[in-house]
């Protein structure tokens, strides 16, 4: 099988030829129909985060495909089943967070195209517990940027706590923004969104965004202040952007929640003192659970939610990574696969 395999930090991934791998006792073999290119996946190639993947490996975590094989034990799947082999790619299943549905931050997770090999690849191997059942009538490529950028956010937009009827900014409108815009419209939230981007903040605006604010002309926090008279509710930080970080404590309303999913290199520059005197809530969200994730994908299956996506094959995906690194896709790249 053709695969595309990070084998230094920092340098471009190498296409080889790979052994197609066989399913162990309770894994499934995926053949891989769509997967989609995550500014995660540059992350991981490029080393940036405290807990570095092994070399050499295997990137990508939204993968979509078709159940090829299956080792003994498995029963959740079956052979032709479509599912989608997450970011989330196992978890222990019995500690205090998986039992209370939070397997996201399980101390023994394990993460697709991270930890284990991921996407990039013609095939790849999965556990039957934590894939994405992909509902019928939902094509490889659309459900392919919803098992992360879509569940990403829709969790994000969730643990605002913000109600229908009240204002949501979702700063940063581009791969992951777009979809906010989307889930947010549909879970009746009133959006505003913020970029430096006129090309994305009109994207935003023809999805339904009710307010649009460019912060390189000025203070969002300011201009979001007044249009929504306090600011508000529930901010959604998508943006890899510490002056987006900074700028969504300035967006919140008092008592509003400010919610980062973005992961910029470096520290968080917070403002203790509007925090504090405004009783603001900072929260981090990581992707999102299994449940989530049936939630999120069953948006995309009603028609609510759809990916803007861009289809690239495999070999190009040192041209997608060089694009990424400059701000240079628009909203999201998806890899496809021959059928054959």
């Amino acid at each position: 099988m053709q695969a595309a395999v990070v084998v230094e930090f920092q340098k471009a991934l190498v296409l080889r030829e790979a052994v197609i791998p066989t399913p162990g006792a309770g894994q499934i073999l995926v053949k891989t129909e769509a997967c989609g290119v995550c500014h995660t996946d540059l992350h991981a190639a490029h080393g940036d985060w405290p807990l570095k993947p092994a070399l050499p490996f295997i990137p990508g975590h939204e993968a979509i495909g078709v159940v090829a094989a299956m080792g003994a034990g498995v029963s959740l799947v079956k052979e032709g089943d479509r599912v989608g082999v997450p970011w989330l790619y196992s978890a222990c299943g019995h500690c205090e967070y998986c039992l209370a549905g939070w397997e996201t931050v399980c101390a023994g997770a394990q993460f697709g195209g991270y930890t284990q090999n991921g996407g990039f690849a013609e095939y790849l191997l999965a556990d039957p517990n934590y894939v994405a059942h992909i509902p019928a009538g939902l094509a490889a490529a659309e459900a392919a940027p919803l098992i992360c950028a879509g569940i990403t956010t829709y969790k994000g937009i969730k643990e605002t706590g913000a109600k229908p009827g009240q204002w949501i900014a979702i700063s940063g409108a581009g791969g992951l923004g777009h979809l906010a815009i989307q889930y947010a419209k549909a879970m009746g939230l009133l959006v505003c969104a913020i970029d430096v981007d006129e090309g994305k903040l009109a994207h935003a605006t023809r999805l339904g965004a009710d307010f649009v604010i460019n912060a390189a002309t000025g203070d969002p926090g300011a201009a979001l202040k007044k249009e929504t008279r306090g600011g508000a509710h529930g901010v959604l930080i998508t943006a890899p952007s510490l002056a987006a970080f900074k700028q969504g404590v300035g967006m919140t309303r008092k008592r509003g929640t400010c919610v980062l999913v973005g992961l910029p290199p470096g520290e968080f520059p917070v403002p203790l003192f509007d925090v504090v005197a405004n009783c603001i809530t900072i929260r981090g969200s990581f992707v999102g659970t299994r449940l989530d994730m049936a939630e999120a994908l069953a948006f995309g299956a009603a028609g609510k939610v759809k990916a803007d996506i861009e289809l690239q094959p495999l070999p190009a995906i040192n041209s997608i990574f060089g694009r990424l690194e400059h701000g240079d896709v628009p909203s999201r790249v998806v890899l496809e696969f021959p059928a054959s």
